[in-house]
């Protein structure tokens, strides 16, 4: 029998609403099995979903450890200890990231010899399978070894979500040559080519991010964050920009009229809401992690993605990429 995936339906800049709508469209248009966590009485109208009741809701702005120890009966937490306690395959949030790490980390626990969990997100790349970031954002601070353990988990994830064979990795630093980047970056250079699991091609800098030519993308996770972000800021400054440009007079209006038929596939490739959300990976148990503005379209994409890296065994595949001597 096939579990359903807990979704905190609290969690997001448009929680409940736009969660449930989203949670409902999985169910009717993806055939996957929803189960929402939340405040019946915050919730409104769940859309005949089965329901999980809690009492208490983590904020976006409370601090992460003190917010899952305090609140135990939030929707977060209690997300993730059905995951834990095999009654979820999958949890899903688009709420306070940390917290949701917290949660499934402090509840899920970490898999076998894994130092640090790490999130992972997918970077759209027109016309190929995404480019996979790690870490983007869940470890200020790292070390080699954990670099070398990031890479690891995210090229199992590719090649279990998106069908690679060998996945690419790259590692990002301030040049190719291997003798440029920090203390960190160099040594974790020598790890990486060291690894015989992995296909390391080198460094790769800022500008390779979008489009890459690598199907990983390592750093640690005070990099990643900045550097996601200003991708994000990026796009949206470039095609806010042509749309205000379109329009103005005769002649850009004709000219918008010839490129918009090309422009907006693109446009909806580049699009986060497709991607769904980041994957966090490390953790023993399925938790995708999505962007606290999800709308309803990318909530259903965060559920499929889960179900789908649950259908494919990825959690014991990462078992077997970090401690292969304890694979079932």
């Amino acid at each position: 029998m096939t579990l359903p995936i807990a979704l905190d339906a609290m969690g997001g800049d448009f929680a409940p609403s736009e969660i449930i709508a989203g949670a409902r469209r999985a169910v009717d248009e993806l055939g996957l099995k929803v189960t929402l966590v939340g405040v019946p009485e915050l919730m409104g109208d769940p859309l005949g979903l089965e329901v999980v009741a809690c009492s208490e809701v983590i904020a976006m702005d409370d601090d992460p450890g003190a917010s899952v120890r305090k609140k135990k009966d939030s929707s977060l937490v209690r997300a993730a200890e059905l995951v834990r306690d095999g009654k979820a395959s999958a949890m899903v949030s688009a709420g306070n990231t940390g917290a949701t790490m917290a949660s499934a980390l402090l509840r899920m626990g970490r898999l076998p010899g894994v130092t640090r969990p790490c999130i992972a997100t997918p970077i759209p790349r027109p016309g190929s399978t995404p480019t996979v970031l790690v870490d983007a954002g869940a470890n200020a601070e790292c070390t080699p070894e954990m670099l070398v353990q990031f890479a690891l988990m995210a090229s199992t994830f590719v090649a279990t979500h998106y069908g690679v064979s060998s996945p690419k990795v790259g590692l990002l630093s301030i040049g190719e040559e291997s003798s440029k980047g920090t203390p960190l970056v160099k040594a974790t250079h020598e790890l990486l080519l060291a690894a015989p699991t992995l296909n390391f091609v080198g460094n790769v800098e800022g500008r390779d991010l979008i489009p890459s030519t690598v199907d990983v993308v390592v750093t640690d996770g005070f990099t990643g964050n900045v550097a996601l972000k200003t991708l994000e800021g990026a796009l949206k400054f470039v095609f806010s920009t042509v749309l205000s440009a379109v329009g103005t007079n005769d002649a850009t209006k004709a000219a918008g009229d010839v490129l918009f038929e090309y422009l907006l596939p693109l446009a909806n490739e580049l699009t986060p809401e497709r991607q769904g959300g980041a994957m966090l990976l490390g953790v023993d148990g399925i938790c995708v992690i999505s962007h606290g503005s999800s709308n309803a379209t990318a909530i259903m994409n965060a559920l499929r993605v889960a179900g789908e890296v649950d259908a494919a065994g990825m959690v014991a595949k990462l078992k077997m990429t970090i401690r292969p001597d304890q694979a079932a």
